[in-house]
């Protein structure tokens, strides 16, 4: 299975961002980029790739202790910016962003521990994909239109384990299909 562990943000959130997100889609240039879809709406925590049916309990175990020692925090999205060279547009977080890089922390250790292969580790970046681009996009108006954007605090009260499937069909547009395939609470062994 292609997974990855993630914060999911409630509907409420995602409807927030959604009423953006059609607005940037109506700016000049907005053809460029290949734009996410809302199902798939996530912060990334870590990112696992293939992992085999055998290494997936033990992963779960790991995360489910990564998930009870973190306690519920506070969240926001809010701002955007870019990685490369306008390759990916993504919305910001705001709030108890360092519980966020902690929650990432543990959730890389757990697959690590767990024998999933994690290459080199990265510094955390908390940020909610909204766009890519095959090709360099100047997305700077993109980004000074995300710059005023606030959405409402939520608390993060879970930790999910998250099924990626690639889109097979090879026609234009296909997203990939996320499901959580196991969810913990925040602080639930505390």
């Amino acid at each position: 299975m292609r997974l990855f562990a993630a914060v999911v943000p409630p509907e409420g959130v995602i409807e927030e961002l959604a009423v953006v997100a059609a607005r940037l889609g109506e700016l000049p240039g907005a053809g460029g980029l290949r734009w996410t879809g809302r199902p798939g709406w996530h912060l990334t925590l870590a990112f696992y790739g293939e992992v085999t049916d055998a290494l997936v309990p033990a992963l779960s175990d790991r995360l489910a202790r990564a998930a009870h020692r973190a306690a519920p925090f506070a969240l926001s999205l809010a701002g955007g910016g870019r990685f490369g060279q306008g390759r990916a547009l993504w919305a910001g977080v705001r709030g108890d962003v360092e519980a966020l890089r902690l929650l990432a922390g543990r959730a890389e250790a757990a697959a690590r521990k767990a024998g999933v292969p994690m290459g080199e580790h990265r510094p955390y970046k908390a940020h909610l994909t909204l766009a890519r681009g095959r090709e360099a996009v100047d997305v700077r108006p993109f980004v000074t239109a995300l710059a005023e954007f606030t959405g409402s605090p939520w608390t993060v009260a879970d930790l999910a384990l998250v099924r990626s499937s690639l889109p097979r069909s090879g026609v234009p547009g296909e997203q990939p299909r996320y499901e959580a395939v196991a969810r913990w609470a925040l602080g639930a062994g505390s």
